[in-house]
């Protein structure tokens, strides 16, 4: 059975460039961390909302691939 302490947000710039922000829950909070610049942020609400707004605005990958 897999553990559901990670997860991850994945999404496509227009050049075809994957991002992913990984979310790991540490408690009641979850530590966000982006693969592809580093940033870091902890957040306790709408983790994944947080993940997608970075990824939009900091490499503007807003395919998303499950839609």
């Amino acid at each position: 059975m897999p553990s559901m302490t990670t997860s991850t947000v994945r999404r496509w710039d227009q050049h075809g460039r994957e991002h992913v922000v990984h979310v790991r829950k540490s408690g009641p909070r979850r530590q966000l961390s982006c693969e592809t610049c580093g940033w870091r942020r902890g957040a306790q609400f709408l983790p994944w909302l947080k993940a997608e707004e970075h990824l939009t605005e900091a490499h503007q990958a807003t395919v998303d691939p499950t839609a």
